[in-house]
């Protein structure tokens, strides 16, 4: 199975990422971040499938996962029309924000608790859940203090399941994680045109072929398959955006629409005009 690790841009110095309503349920996006990720969904019957675990859903799911477990998009294959929030935590809001302030230790404990992965149920999830859709709608400050109360919901609460018997270790070594993360920083920097494997081989002061033979080993994928993955990845976001298919072609480094139109159906098992219509009639 290949796996996918998520790089995000450095440069916001927030210790949030919020995503209200991403859809990806028509990609498998198994990857792993060293942000901490709660999750909320609704109005979905699903796979929950968090580092050694899976699992199914009914209906709606809250799971509060841990830095650097691999998990796959909790959307992944769902047909009806349902919602989802997603909030990214970075590492120093647990190491500079929590802390060791007393006041904060239960707080603390959760985030030591998430290495296990944590699924919540019943009031909790409710409740949470509720709140995660307003997330979206605060200002910055009300959103930090609504965030930290929804943390200590969750730290307060005894309507959860651990996900592993133990704390999950990610197989990636510090130095194969930097590495990737520098193949994925790459990428997202120079999607929106040709990347040729030797340069992302340079960036890995490693030659073309041996290369290959890393990436491939590393992830279960080859660079130009993944590469076509994370293109059509940022197509579909530019798509749900309101971009046309012209315009998402080359924004997305495609020399032809032809190809690109190809490559879409490919990962996604329809062409971006059909993926365009179904949104629209999604938000009918």
């Amino acid at each position: 199975m290949k796996i996918e690790l998520e790089t995000f841009k450095t440069n916001n110095k927030s210790p949030f990422r919020l995503l209200h309503n991403p859809r990806l349920n028509n990609l498998f996006y198994w990857h792993f971040h060293p942000e901490y990720e709660l999750v909320y969904i609704e109005g979905a019957n699903a796979t929950r499938h968090v580092g050694d675990h899976i699992s199914t859903y009914q209906e709606s799911d809250l799971v509060f996962i841990g830095s650097n477990i691999p998990h796959l998009n909790f959307d992944y294959g769902v047909q009806t029309d349902y919602k989802k929030e997603v909030l990214h935590l970075k590492p120093f809001f647990k190491e500079m924000v929590i802390g060791e302030i007393p006041e904060l230790s239960g707080i603390r404990e959760l985030f030591e608790k998430s290495t296990y992965g944590i699924a919540f149920y019943g009031e909790t999830k409710i409740n949470v859940g509720n709140r995660m859709k307003k997330l979206h709608t605060l200002s910055t400050f009300n959103l930090f203090l609504e965030i930290v109360q929804i943390l200590n919901i969750l730290a307060s609460s005894t309507d959860f399941e651990l996900l592993h018997d133990q704390p999950f270790v990610n197989k990636y070594n510090n130095k194969e994680q930097e590495r990737l993360r520098r193949i994925y920083a790459f990428v997202d920097e120079n999607y929106h045109r040709k990347i040729n494997i030797d340069e992302i081989a340079a960036e890995c002061n490693l030659g073309k072929e041996a290369f290959c033979r890393y990436f491939k080993k590393a992830t279960g994928n080859t660079f130009v398959c993944f590469l076509n993955q994370y293109k059509i990845s940022q197509a579909k976001r530019l798509l749900m955006v309101g971009k046309n298919v012209g315009e998402t072609c080359f924004e997305c480094g495609f020399e032809s629409l032809s190809y690109f139109n190809r490559t879409f159906k490919k990962v996604t098992h329809e062409n971006p005009s059909e993926f365009k219509r179904k949104l629209a009639s999604n938000l009918v």
